[in-house]
């Protein structure tokens, strides 16, 4: 089944796509890849600084509703640095929505997370609650980047970790986000790998990307694997 993409979610997109220099390669977090095993990875992820928000609905509107909060900041809605009134900072990938076990406060990662009752899990069908965040480019840091104007948009850095990555392509709904979710803690498990946190769903493509090219990945936390 298709995801749904609200028009103002698309025109988002391809605004921020005209207004980039072609040339210029979409950021990626930085990271290396210490196992794979057909489509699942192993990967140390470096430091990072993440923009992020909460949001309430179904995944595809907490998608939508953090993507549209978090691209007016960049897009130029902050407080530049020096004498600018505001700045544009470069679109980054992927997007990445997570579930919680519980609600929490804004703190100080774009990846988009469910946060659900206790008894909800990281059951992506019962979460009602969504932490959406993008990655900023990475000549960014706390003390240099523009701060949101829109206090539902929280800067936060973020230390280097480790995750189990499950790779794959095509639509998103939510048994098939279950799914392969199972599938990456279960290659975890396997492993013997100690899983941390709730799993994350990162996507990198804009809505209209045919689904033979689409790029998810499921990410998962763990402890650092044993040398």
């Amino acid at each position: 089944m298709q995801p749904k993409s609200t028009p103002l979610f698309i025109s988002l997109i391809m605004g921020f796509l005209l207004t980039t220099t072609p040339a210029m390669a979409i950021e990626e977090p930085k990271y290396t890849v210490l196992t794979t095993d057909d489509a699942v990875e192993v990967r140390q992820y470096a430091p990072m600084l993440i923009a992020e928000v909460l949001v309430e609905g179904d995944m595809d509107e907490a998608t939508n509703k953090g993507f549209r909060l978090i691209a007016g900041f960049i897009f130029g809605n902050n407080h530049g640095t020096g004498s600018a009134d505001s700045e544009k900072i470069a679109m980054t990938a992927p997007v990445t929505v997570e579930p919680q076990a519980t609600k929490i406060a804004m703190t100080a990662p774009v990846t988009v997370m469910p946060q659900v009752e206790a008894e909800g899990g990281s059951d992506y069908e019962k979460a009602s609650t969504w932490r959406v965040n993008f990655v900023m480019p990475s000549q960014y840091t706390l003390a240099n980047i523009p701060k949101p104007k829109n206090d539902a948009v929280q800067l936060r850095e973020i230390p280097g970790k480790y995750f189990v990555v499950l790779g794959y392509s095509g639509f998103n709904n939510l048994s098939k986000i279950q799914r392969k979710i199972d599938e990456a803690l279960a290659w975890a498990n396997k492993k013997g790998m100690q899983i941390i946190g709730t799993p994350q769903l990162s996507r990198y493509n804009p809505p209209w990307t045919l689904p033979m090219f689409r790029r998810n990945e499921i990410m998962v936390e763990i402890a650092a694997p044993s040398q």
